[in-house]
C-alpha cells in the first residue's frame, strides 16, 4: 500500500510487467523517490521469466519457479497494480487509456509489453495457430496440448514455424516433455511428429556456425523434420502451406516468427519502427515524447538494430530506472549501451545446453547446470523482497514544483482542518461530478445534478423503504476496483433481505494532497461505484466528501420491498431439514493480511477480488426462486458469526460440515501460518456456540470460520427438496464456487446450536 504520510506529487505509470519493469519496480522498492508514485498496469499477475519458459515446458520447472508475482512486487515498492488491459494512449492528456477503468493520469510513462508474433501477416495463422506471446495464452493452449496427447492415444503432428533459437529451444523442449509423458504411460513415443519450418536456409540463423551444427545434430537425432527455405503462407484447419508449394497436415501450429508490435501503439502517434516498435533514444527516452519511455522488446533503440532477447531487457531495467528518477528531477539522463557480444544460453529439452556466443560455442550438461544457476539467481530477486527503506521513505520531496504545486503540497503537509474545513473543494467536486453518469431513475425527483441541501426521492405506491450503510478504508490500491467491492459490500444487506436497490448516497474519505491527484483517484473510485450501482439499477442521488489519513469509501443504500412483506428474507426464519447453501468462497480476511505481509501469492489476490466484486444480486434471485427460508451475507462477523445470528432468531440448530466449505485458493495455507485478520480474535467469541469444537480444531477450514469477509456471500436456508436444483443455477449464474455446506436441525435446548462434522453423513441409501 501507498504510504500515507507521504502526499503524491508526481506518478509514473508502467505499462506491461517485462522485464525492464520488474527491474525498476524492484528499484524503486529498494530506493523510493520521496512524492512519486509508481502505478503498474498489467493484464497478467504472473509474469514470465522467457529464460525459464523452454524448462517449464519441458517439465524442469514449475509454474511459480518461471514466474514473476507482479503483485507481490508492487506491494513490496509501495505501487499501485492496475489489473486492466491497456488500449491507447491521450498524450495531449497524458493519460492511459484502459479497456475497464477511466484514464490513468501519469507525469511520466513507460512502456514494456514486450512483442507478439505477427500472425496477422500470414493467412489463416491468427485463427489456427497458435503464437508463443502472449505467454498466458500459450500456456493454457500447451497444457491443453499437453492433456490431449497423454489422453488419446494415436498419432499427434506439432508444426512449430520458427527456427530461431526461441522456435528451436521450443520445440525440443515440447518434444522432450511430451515423450517422456508418453513413456510414463507405457505408450510409443514415436506416436509424436515434429516438424520445425525455417523461412531462411540455415536454423539459428544469427548463431555461429558450431552452434547451428550442434542443434542440426541434436535435431537429427530427436527426429524433428527441419524444413528450410520454407517459409509459412498459409495455416488452415489442420494444415500448413510453404512459399514452395509444400503442404503438412499438422494437429496443432506453434507460431514463433515475425514478430510485431502490439497493434494498439499505431494510433498513439509515437514514432515506430516498420515493424511496429517504438522508436527510442539511447536513453530509453521515446523520439516522440520527452515524457514517454520505452524498453525490452516493443522498443527499437536508433541506430542499434539488436536481436529481440530477454537479456536486453532485463540490462535496460537499471537505466530506465535511473532515468525515470533523473527526468523527474529534471537531471541529464544515462545512456545506455548494449553489449557487442551477449551470452545465449540455449536448451535442448533435456538438462543439456548450448552456449553461444559471437564465434565462442560450448554444450554439455555443466553449461545447463550453469544457465539453471543464473537462471533461479535472477528468479530470487523478485521471490526474497525485503521490506521497503523507511529512511528514504521518511526524506522529503524532491521533485520539482510549480508555485502552485509547491502550495498545495505545503498544505496537504501541514495540519489539517476538521469539522467542514476537511471537505474537499467544490470545484474539484464539480470536475468529478461532470465525469460521472450514473444511472437516472423516476422515482429520484432531486438527484445528484440539481444543487439542492439532499435528495428527493419517491416511495412508491405499495413499497417500503429498507435502509443499510457500510463504510471501511480501501485495502487495496486500485481505487476503481475498491469503489466496486465497496459498493457490492453496502449492496449485500439490501440483496440479503429480499429487496430491491433504489438509491445511494456515497460518504468518501481522500488523503490530502496535489489537486489533480486527489481529483483522478475520486473520478476512479466513484466510477467504479457506478459502474456497480447501474448494474443493479440503484441510482447515485449526492453524498459526502472529506479528507483523511486513508482512502475510504461507504454507502448508505435505500431498497424497496413490498409493504405486506412478501418477498422479504430475514436471518429468521431457518426450519429444521432446510439445506444451509453458501454462494462464495470464504478467505478473504486471512488473504489479505497475508498480502500485506507479502506472504500471498498475487494469483490468489486475483482471486480474493474477483469474488469480492461479483455482486450478490443474481444470487439473492436464485435464493429467494428456490424458496429460501432466512438469508444473510456473510461480512465481518464471518461464516460462524452470521450463522449464530441466524439460528438464534429461527430458534434452530445447525450443522456445518467443514469438508464442503468453499475456501479461496490460498486461504488455507495463509491462516494456517498464523497471518490473520486483526478482526479474527474478537470473532473467536462466537465459538462458544459450537456444541462439538474438539470435532473441527484439527481441521484446515477450522480457522475459516472466524475469517471477516469484505463483501462476502449470500447464506441461506433453503427446502431439503430445491437444494440440488439451486446448487445447479448458482453455478449457472457465476458462482462457481457456492457450495451446500451443512444442514438445519431441530433445536436442543441443553446444547450449543451449532454443531461441526468433518466429512458429511452418508445420505440414506434408496
Amino acid at each position: 500500500m501507498q504510504d500515507a504520510g507521504q502526499v503524491v506529487l508526481r506518478d509514473i505509470v508502467l505499462v506491461g510487467g517485462g522485464h525492464s519493469h520488474v527491474g525498476v519496480i524492484k528499484r524503486f522498492g529498494m530506493r523510493p523517490l520521496p512524492g512519486v508514485r509508481l502505478t503498474v498496469i498489467c493484464t497478467d499477475t504472473d509474469t514470465p521469466y522467457s529464460g525459464m519458459l523452454p524448462g517449464y515446458v519441458a517439465g524442469h520447472y514449475s509454474y511459480d519457479e518461471v514466474h514473476i508475482d507482479l503483485r507481490r512486487l508492487a506491494e513490496f515498492a509501495g505501487a499501485r497494480f492496475y489489473r486492466d488491459e491497456v488500449i491507447g494512449l491521450d498524450r495531449d492528456q497524458r493519460r492511459v487509456l484502459c479497456r475497464d477503468r477511466p484514464p490513468v493520469p501519469y507525469d511520466r510513462l513507460s512502456i514494456n509489453i514486450g512483442s507478439m508474433p505477427a500472425v496477422g501477416l500470414v493467412e489463416g495463422a491468427s485463427e489456427y495457430a497458435v503464437p508463443v506471446k502472449p505467454i498466458r495464452r500459450f500456456n493454457e493452449r500447451w497444457l491443453a496440448l499437453l492433456e490431449r496427447v497423454c489422453r488419446h492415444a494415436g498419432r499427434t503432428t506439432i508444426a512449430v514455424v520458427g527456427a530461431g533459437a526461441g522456435g528451436v529451444e521450443l520445440t525440443l523442449a515440447m518434444q522432450y516433455r511430451l515423450r517422456g509423458e508418453l513413456q510414463r504411460r507405457g505408450r510409443d513415443p514415436d506416436e509424436l511428429a515434429f516438424h520445425l519450418f525455417a523461412a531462411e536456409s540455415d536454423i539459428l540463423a544469427t548463431h555461429n556456425a558450431r552452434v547451428r551444427r550442434s542443434f542440426e545434430r541434436v535435431l537429427a537425432k530427436r527426429g524433428v523434420v527441419v524444413h528450410r527455405a520454407a517459409e509459412v503462407i498459409r495455416v488452415s484447419a489442420g494444415q500448413l502451406c510453404t512459399r514452395g508449394g509444400e503442404t503438412l497436415a499438422a494437429d496443432e501450429v506453434v507460431w514463433v516468427t515475425q514478430a510485431g508490435g502490439a497493434v494498439w501503439l499505431r494510433q498513439t502517434g509515437l514514432a515506430l519502427d516498420a515493424a511496429g516498435f517504438i522508436e527510442v533514444r539511447a536513453t530509453l527516452q521515446t523520439v516522440s515524447d520527452p515524457l514517454v519511455f520505452a524498453a525490452g522488446d516493443c522498443a527499437a533503440v536508433l541506430g542499434r538494430p539488436l536481436e529481440k532477447a530477454g537479456v536486453f531487457a532485463v540490462r535496460q531495467g537499471p537505466v530506465l530506472a535511473e532515468n525515470l528518477r533523473r527526468s523527474l528531477l529534471e537531471r541529464p539522463l544515462r545512456v545506455w549501451r548494449p553489449q557487442r557480444r551477449w551470452l545465449a544460453l540455449i536448451s535442448t529439452g533435456g538438462r543439456y545446453a548450448v552456449a553461444s556466443r559471437a564465434e565462442m560455442h560450448a554444450e554439455g550438461a555443466w553449461v545447463w547446470r550453469w544457465k539453471d544457476w543464473l537462471d533461479r539467481r535472477f528468479m530470487a530477486r523478485f521471490g526474497d523482497l525485503l521490506p521497503m527503506d523507511d529512511q528514504a521513505r521518511s526524506q522529503r520531496a524532491l521533485v520539482p514544483l510549480d508555485e502552485n504545486e509547491a502550495w498545495q503540497a505545503r498544505s496537504a503537509l501541514a495540519m489539517r482542518c476538521g469539522g467542514c474545513g476537511a471537505k474537499l473543494g467544490g470545484t474539484l467536486l464539480s470536475r468529478v461530478l461532470a465525469a460521472l453518469h450514473p444511472i437516472e431513475r423516476a422515482d429520484v425527483l432531486i438527484g445528484l445534478r440539481a444543487s439542492d441541501d439532499a435528495a428527493i426521492v419517491r416511495v412508491p405506491p405499495g413499497k417500503a423503504l429498507v435502509h443499510t450503510v457500510d463504510f471501511f478504508r480501501s485495502f487495496i490500491d486500485d481505487p476503481w476496483l475498491f469503489g466496486r467491492i465497496a459498493a457490492n459490500h453496502a449492496l449485500g444487506d439490501i440483496f440479503a433481505m429480499g429487496a430491491e436497490a433504489q438509491t445511494a448516497t456515497a460518504i468518501v474519505t481522500v488523503p490530502p494532497g496535489l489537486e489533480r491527484k486527489i481529483e483522478d483517484t475520486l473520478l476512479q473510485m466513484l466510477s467504479g461505484a457506478i459502474a456497480v450501482l447501474d448494474d443493479v439499477g440503484c441510482a447515485l442521488v449526492g453524498g459526502h466528501s472529506g479528507e483523511g489519513s486513508d482512502l475510504a469509501l461507504g454507502f448508505a443504500i435505500s431498497g424497496l420491498i413490498d409493504e405486506n412483506l412478501a418477498g422479504m428474507l430475514r436471518k429468521g426464519g431457518m426450519r429444521p431439514g432446510d439445506v444451509l447453501i453458501l454462494t462464495k468462497a470464504i478467505g478473504v480476511g486471512t488473504l489479505l493480511a497475508a498480502h500485506a505481509r507479502l506472504r500471498a501469492r498475487g494469483r490468489w489476490i486475483d482471486q480474493a477480488l474477483a469474488v469480492m466484486a461479483q455482486s450478490n444480486a443474481p444470487g439473492a434471485r436464485c435464493l429467494r426462486e428456490h424458496g429460501a427460508t432466512a438469508c444473510t451475507d456473510v461480512t465481518g462477523f464471518g461464516l460462524l458469526g452470521h450463522l449464530v445470528e441466524m439460528v438464534r432468531p429461527s430458534r434452530v440448530a445447525a450443522e456445518i460440515v467443514l469438508d464442503d466449505l468453499p475456501v479461496l485458493d490460498g486461504a488455507v495455507e495463509t491462516s494456517a501460518a498464523g497471518m490473520l485478520s486483526s478482526l479474527h480474535t474478537a470473532n473467536l467469541c462466537s465459538r462458544r456456540y459450537l456444541r462439538n469444537p474438539e470435532q473441527g480444531s484439527g481441521h484446515p477450514h477450522y480457522p475459516l470460520l472466524y475469517d471477516p469477509q469484505t463483501a462476502g456471500g449470500l447464506l441461506a436456508s433453503i427446502p431439503q427438496q430445491g437444494a440440488d436444483a439451486c446448487l445447479r443455477t448458482l453455478w449457472s449464474l457465476g458462482y462457481d464456487k457456492a457450495a451446500s455446506i451443512g444442514r438445519v436441525l431441530p433445536a436442543d435446548v441443553h446444547a450449543e446450536p451449532i454443531c461441526l462434522l468433518a466429512q458429511a453423513r452418508p445420505r440414506p441409501s434408496g
